[in-house]
């Protein structure tokens, strides 16, 4: 598409008209397979804009074949951009395309229930995102809903996990955002990023702006900010406070690792603040559930709860570490293995699992000699054991240090609530 504007911005419209129709076929194609109502409808108009553009082209190419000249097409050919062609229109079109990849199509496939604990934060959100989608009626005069939350904890504790469960659960728009998206190397255009950004949240309502570490893009400001870290901010704080002209259709979501660094002024555009903190033994439990999922294991209920009292301290992601490891328990042990023993195979057949020298049928063989008699397909992965936790326990170690808890205990008790 924009190789079909530059050559008929040009005049260069034999080389314009194949590269119009060329894209026409492939947004042809993405509207099939497009989900997104919103973008759908984007994708439509720009469907119907370049179709026009195309046959116009065509009537002028045929006119000029037939001893006519471009003078038959009337008008100059059209540019990039909504506000009638103009410069400023271009490249505000040239920012929307550049923050469309931050747009997520895919679903994450994370529900509510995929969530360990944080039930008021869930709460909160769902009131936040589900309810005035839903149940629009439920926030009429001065009952609106929540226009921006700022989730805060420790790392691997869940803040990115819950935006997932949200742009799962929601029928919204969903914008997920980085520094890498809006910080530009050219004077003046990380600002405009973020205009866009928040016009663009507008237009395709309801919609959510989900903003990871958002202490690397609004940190305090001081003496030795930079001017363009000092301007981005700026734009930040008059678009957060402008999104109250839509407050119902536009929701700000943030997570941040260190709340302290943000700066006071965005710190105050988050009506809700929820601390978002380490999991307790039943959320601890409900981790290794999650993360263990069908992989054949021999854990009971009660062993949950057990490993879940056993790792007080533990963060969510330090859990996904720990099953990570545990699972390659198994692996290791087949790899060191001098016996094997014949199990059923998963095809119905017969298969090799490891085992003790002692073991009723165990016979001497090793992992090499397997592969080298082609029957590396038959090895059987032993099912994961509670022994295998309780030894990866003992080197497992917990990432959050108690002076850090204390920061967001006291971070909390200023300024937030708990999740």
């Amino acid at each position: 598409m924009k190789e079909a504007v530059i050559e008929d911005n040009a005049g260069n419209y034999e080389k314009a008209l194949p590269l119009y129709i060329n894209a026409l076929e492939f947004i042809k194609t993405h509207l099939k397979y497009e989900k997104n109502p919103k973008s759908q409808e984007i994708f439509q108009a720009k469907f119907t804009e370049y179709l026009q553009r195309a046959e116009e082209l065509r009537a002028v190419l045929d006119n000029k074949q037939n001893g006519g000249g471009n003078e038959a097409l009337g008008v100059r050919p059209k540019k990039a951009g909504k506000d009638g062609g103009d410069k400023e229109g271009t490249e505000r079109e040239k920012m929307k395309e550049s923050l469309g990849s931050a747009i997520v199509m895919e679903k994450p496939n994370v529900k509510w229930d995929d969530v360990a604990g944080l039930e008021g934060a869930k709460q909160a959100l769902k009131e936040a995102v589900v309810l005035p989608v839903k149940f629009p009626q439920f926030f009429t005069g001065n009952r609106k809903p929540w226009s921006a939350f700022l989730l805060y904890g420790p790392p691997g504790t869940g803040k990115s996990y819950i935006a997932k469960a949200v742009a799962t659960e929601a029928d919204s728009t969903f914008f997920s955002i980085s520094s890498s998206d809006l910080v530009s190397k050219w004077m003046g255009e990380s600002e405009k990023l973020v205009n866009s950004l928040f016009t663009m949240a507008r237009e395709m309502a309801p919609s959510i702006i989900f903003i990871d570490e958002i202490d690397s893009l609004c940190g305090s400001r001081g003496d030795n900010e930079s001017e363009a870290a000092r301007r981005i901010k700026t734009e930040f704080l008059v678009q957060m406070q402008g999104v109250g002209k839509n407050r119902d259709k536009v929701l700000i979501l943030a997570a941040t690792n260190m709340p302290y660094s943000l700066d006071q002024a965005i710190r105050r555009r988050f009506d809700k603040r929820v601390h978002i903190p380490l999991p307790e033994a039943h959320a601890r439990a409900q981790v290794f559930r999650i993360h263990l999922g069908d992989t054949p294991h021999s854990l009971t209920e009660a062993d949950y709860h057990e490993l879940g009292g056993m790792t007080a301290g533990f963060s969510g992601s330090d859990i996904a570490t720990l099953v990570k490891d545990v699972m390659m328990e198994p692996i290791r042990l087949t790899q060191e293995a001098m016996c094997f023993k014949r199990v059923p195979h998963a095809d119905g057949g017969e298969g090799w699992e490891a085992c003790s020298p002692s073991d009723p049928g165990a016979v001497e063989y090793d992992l090499d000699k397997f592969a080298s008699e082609g029957l590396a397909d038959r090895v059987v992965i032993p099912m994961i054991h509670r022994r295998d936790f309780e030894k990866v326990l003992t080197r497992a170690k917990a990432t959050v240090s108690e002076d850090d808890l204390q920061v967001f205990e006291k971070f909390t008790k200023e300024f937030g609530e708990e999740g």
